[in-house]
């Protein structure tokens, strides 16, 4: 069973904010991650996806997608 809590650690013990619910005398194993901090997550791209776009001049990309991705001949299916 995996659970899920916010404690702090002080530096040689970890502080659980709430009960803790275990068998004394057992080993756990405690997988320690650092929360996002919402300056993180403002400054990473993956989060702002349309801020890595580039105008590639093309005008629909789907009309000529083999040739985009395969490098393909040209095929003009109508005119622009």
């Amino acid at each position: 069973m995996a659970t899920t809590r916010d404690d702090l650690y002080d530096g040689s013990v970890f502080r659980p904010s709430k009960p803790v619910h275990l068998e004394a005398g057992r080993r756990y194993t405690i997988i320690v991650t650092t929360p996002v901090e919402d300056s993180d997550v403002a400054n990473d791209p993956a989060f702002n996806i349309s801020s890595l776009a580039g105008d590639t001049g093309i005008s629909d990309p789907a009309i000529e997608h083999e040739q985009y991705l395969y490098g393909k001949p040209e095929v003009r299916m109508h005119e622009e």
